[in-house]
């Protein structure tokens, strides 16, 4: 089945629909940024867009954005806003040990699926 992106750069499956890619990160979850120009900052995650496989993160690729007057006799404004970076662009970060993490799935003792920090042990579900 061949797979087809639109416009806006989502890939299309043969139904038709948008692709979901399986993210590693949850909204709510706190991320340190491991590449581009905001290396290093940790933030919270406010968004996140499966189909195009990016993450919104507090205070982290902010843009300076002008927005034009909508009625009569308004003024336009600049404000700075977040824009989504790519979910490979950042990992999980441990608030008590103050380290970046990758993944894994464990089960707890009552049988429950979970994510766990591989470096802390920490359980974040």
């Amino acid at each position: 089945m061949a797979m087809r992106t639109n416009s806006r750069l989502k890939k299309i499956n043969a139904n038709g629909k948008p692709v979901r890619h399986k993210m590693h990160v949850k909204k709510g979850d706190t991320v340190q940024v491991i590449s581009g120009k905001d290396k290093g900052k940790v933030g919270e995650v406010l968004q996140v867009m499966p189909t195009t496989s990016q993450v919104l993160v507090k205070d982290v690729n902010l843009k300076t954005k002008h927005i034009k007057p909508t009625a009569e006799g308004e003024s336009g404004s600049i404000e700075r806003r977040e824009f989504p970076i790519h979910s490979s662009n950042v990992m999980l970060y441990s608030e008590k040990e103050k380290v970046a993490s990758r993944i894994c799935y464990t089960l707890t003792e009552d049988g429950r699926k979970v994510r766990m920090l591989k470096k802390t042990g920490e359980i974040i579900d």
